[in-house]
């Protein structure tokens, strides 16, 4: 096909100019609008990085209670989709009950329709605030209990470990979970941003284009991924067990979950963060073996194939160690990746244009029509 190169799946293709987030794979550097993801983690709250994502600089003060009380207004779903999810089968996936629902919210949002900058921020918020909603009601719901309200006074953070566990978070496990949610905010052209950003360019919703992302998300490959993570620390169990158990997945040519980046070239910066979260929570619940085992699992991964770990992999013993139920992280991701998948919307929306690759073709050609009585 002429001049075109034909790069599968895209690897190093750039499709869009962007001023949300760079990633320096050789480096190990992730930048949110030019701050460190090192400097946002140790002293920024997720919802500055919100603001940050948005509006391409940290928030005033004013700018900053502004928002929170934006987020804590809308924390609530509307009435009809709180009725519907209580009717959903238990057995459904809280990544499918996410994608649903928030399907469902643009069909009682008097704005959905509304693609001015504007109208999408307000629609933004609501999608920050409710997302944690969802996946906290959803948890209550397949267990037979009725959802616990929100409250005014605690962070995203705060409030969905409130909502989940039916008491106030301590401010370790605050502090953390806002850190992790940080970690995940944003992350360049991933696969479910990109699937956002193509909804969007075709001047679809914003409802219609964070839909896309988490029908997307909902991958193994790509959100799924800390999910599986922790399956496979389940499955060694213990320490001891950890070295022997990798070297025979090894051997079988099986993946092992929470290694390798298709960008990072060293260690990604969010697990040398997560990495320390994991033992801190560990040392929290009064039980350091998914750390330790997970601790065995890199050593062992360094040194046969020389992998890094990735976001993934200490996310998953940090939040199994604050007992979140292993089929909420990918949704977790969700709660925080919404920031970032806003603001990519918002970006394609202001410079948009159709995005419309092309396939190298590869199939037979000059075929001839047979009539079917002579096939």
């Amino acid at each position: 096909m002429g001049e075109q190169t034909f790069r599968e799946g895209l690897e190093d293709v750039v499709v869009a100019e962007s001023q949300i987030c760079f990633i320096d794979g050789k480096k190990g550097r992730l930048i949110y609008r030019g701050y460190d993801i090192h400097d946002l983690a140790t002293h920024s709250t997720f919802e500055e990085v919100v603001f940050l994502l948005w509006h391409g600089r940290l928030p005033k003060k004013s700018e900053l209670d502004d928002l929170k009380a934006q987020l804590h207004r809308h924390q609530s779903l509307p009435e009809p989709v709180a009725k519907a999810m209580s009717s959903f089968p238990q057995s459904a996936s809280p990544m499918e009950v996410l994608r649903t629902t928030v399907s469902l919210l643009s069909t009682y949002d008097a704005e959905a329709g509304e693609i001015s900058r504007d109208a999408n921020l307000r629609k933004a918020a609501r999608l920050v605030a409710q997302l944690p909603t969802i996946v906290a009601a959803w948890e209550q719901l397949r267990h037979g209990r009725d959802p616990i309200a929100p409250r005014d006074d605690l962070s995203i953070a705060g409030n969905f470990l409130y909502m989940l566990f039916g008491e106030e978070p301590s401010p370790a496990h605050q502090r953390v979970f806002d850190t992790a949610l940080i970690l995940h905010a944003d992350h360049e052209l991933n696969a479910s941003t990109f699937s956002a950003r193509v909804t969007a360019a075709t001047l679809s919703d914003l409802y219609s284009a964070i839909t896309s992302a988490i029908g997307t998300l909902k991958g193994p490959l790509h959100g799924g991924a800390n999910e599986q993570v922790m399956k496979m620390l389940l499955d060694i169990g213990e320490v001891d067990r950890a070295e022997s158990w990798v070297k025979q997945a090894l051997a079988e040519k099986k993946k092992i979950m929470g290694f390798g980046h298709r960008v990072y070239r060293t260690e990604d910066p969010r697990a040398t963060h997560l990495r320390k979260m994991s033992e801190q929570m560990g040392k929290e619940a009064g039980d350091l073996k998914w750390y330790e085992i997970s601790q065995a699992v890199e050593r062992v991964v360094r040194e046969e194939k020389g992998l890094y770990p990735n976001v993934d992999f200490y996310s998953a013993s940090t939040y199994y160690s604050m007992g979140i139920p292993v089929d909420l992280f990918t949704p977790i991701f969700a709660v925080s990746r919404i920031a970032g998948w806003t603001a990519h919307v918002l970006e394609q929306y202001e410079h948009n244009r159709l995005i419309r690759p092309r396939a190298e073709y590869v199939g037979p050609q000059d075929l001839t029509y047979v009539p079917l009585d002579q096939r």
